[in-house]
This record gives C-alpha cells, sequence and structure tokens, in this order.
C-alpha cells in the first residue's frame, strides 16, 4: 500500500507538471494534449478489442520470454559462479555483453527468426538474461561461508542446505532481479515489436508515433506504465513477505 501511495503522489505531481505546463504555454496542445483527453483516448483503448488484441500478443511475448529468461539466467548464472575457472573466464563477457545496448543485436535476430512471434521472445530473453546472470552472481555472494560449514558440521543435506542456508540468503536479490529483469523484458520485446512487427503494443505506439497521433501516443504509453507499475508491486509485496530472510 504504501508503495502505490507513492506512485499515487508522484502520477498526481506529473499531472500538476502536465496542466501546468499547458496553462503557462510553455507547449503547445498539438504537442502535450491535455491530461483530460489523453485519459478519455486510454478508456477508449482500453475498451478496443483491437487494442486489447495487440496488447494480447505483447502479453504473451513478455510472459514466455519472462518464463525462459529466469530459469535459464538462474541456472547459467549459479554454474558459472560455482566453478572458479569458468567464473574468471565468463564474467567478464557477460559483464561486457551487458553494456552494450541490445538494439544494435536487434537486426540479427530479425535475419535469424524473421519477423515472427518467435523474433520477440527471442529478443525479450536475450535482453532479459543477462540481468538475472548478474543478479545471480551477486545472490550467491551474499551466502555466508560460515553458514554453510555449520549447516554441514550438523549433518545437513545438500537439499537442506539449498532450502535452509541458500535459499533465505538469496531470495531477496532473486526478487529484486526478478523487478528489474521485467523491466528489460518487457523494453526488449515493445522495441522488438516497434523496429518491426505485424502485431502487437510496440507496433501500435510506433505507428501513433508516426503518424502523430499524440493522444493514442501518451494513452498508450500510459496503459503500458500501469501494467508495469502494478506488477513491479505485486512483486515487491511478495518481496517484502521475504523480508525475515535478509540477513
Amino acid at each position: 500500500m504504501r508503495g502505490l501511495l507513492a506512485w499515487a503522489a508522484a502520477a498526481a505531481l506529473l499531472a500538476a507538471a502536465w496542466q501546468a505546463t499547458l496553462w503557462f504555454g510553455l507547449l503547445p496542445p498539438e504537442l502535450l494534449p491535455p491530461l483530460g483527453e489523453v485519459l478519455a483516448a486510454a478508456a477508449r483503448l482500453a475498451g478496443s478489442g483491437t487494442f486489447l488484441m495487440h496488447a494480447g500478443v505483447t502479453l504473451a511475448e513478455v510472459m514466455l520470454a519472462f518464463v525462459i529468461a529466469v530459469p535459464l539466467g538462474l541456472a547459467i548464472g549459479f554454474a558459472i559462479a560455482e566453478s572458479p575457472y569458468w567464473s574468471a573466464v565468463l564474467k567478464p563477457i557477460v559483464f561486457l555483453v551487458f553494456s552494450i545496448p541490445k538494439t544494435v543485436f536487434l537486426p540479427m535476430f530479425i535475419l535469424a527468426f524473421g519477423i515472427t512471434f518467435a523474433q520477440k521472445v527471442a529478443f525479450g530473453v536475450f535482453s532479459t538474461v543477462f540481468i538475472v546472470l548478474i543478479s545471480s552472481f551477486a545472490a550467491l555472494e551474499a551466502v555466508k561461508t560460515d553458514q554453510v560449514r555449520v549447516a554441514r558440521a550438523y549433518g545437513a543435506t545438500k537439499v537442506q542446505i539449498a532450502l535452509r542456508v541458500y535459499l533465505p540468503a538469496m531470495a531477496p536479490i532473486l526478487l529484486e532481479a526478478v523487478r528489474i529483469a521485467m523491466i528489460f523484458n518487457l523494453t526488449g520485446v515493445l522495441l522488438a515489436e516497434m523496429y518491426a512487427s505485424r502485431a502487437g503494443l510496440g507496433q501500435l505506439v510506433a505507428n501513433w508515433g508516426e503518424n502523430f497521433m499524440l493522444k493514442e501516443l501518451l494513452a498508450g504509453i500510459l496503459l503500458i506504465s500501469v501494467a508495469a507499475i502494478l506488477f513491479n508491486e505485486a512483486v515487491r509485496w511478495f518481496e517484502a513477505r521475504c523480508e525475515h530472510w535478509r540477513t
């Protein structure tokens, strides 16, 4: 609730700044439509069958990419971090690729997959997996070796050590990684749709921008932002339930 109130306060400040910009003539209505008209456009879009169809395509791409990228990133990240040799070899490569803007690789995905559903999912996975990898490195570093040593001394099995030592120490970092990963995932899918797509919210946003349909453009961005905020707060709520695991 505290997080939602903070978002509501931020939205109120944004709305006030929006209206003040129009009142004082800093921007013409042609470049910044009145907030009421944008909200009305958002309401129309939310009830539009065409918009919901495009939203369904984007949602399917985002969720599939997310379901693939998070377990894949965690598995690879743990495998790398647990091996001193592969950690020394591959960690610099992971950080190097992570620092490169992912849009540079987007034409390669189009050449490999074409303008298809699989191309959007693959690029979403590629955009997401590196933040999960880096988070898994940090999560394993949060596990105290003394706790593992004590658990082994008391005869704990590998499963018990994983559930009673590793998981509590890593859970807060991994949950934070899930929130950040969804941001990268959604951004990657939308960019892929804007670059080349036949359906999806990114394709709609690109079309509205190219045709200077600012009300629809801002309304679409508003609806996407609301969905992202709700997911973010849902994960934050679950993360708060795991607060007692922090060491």
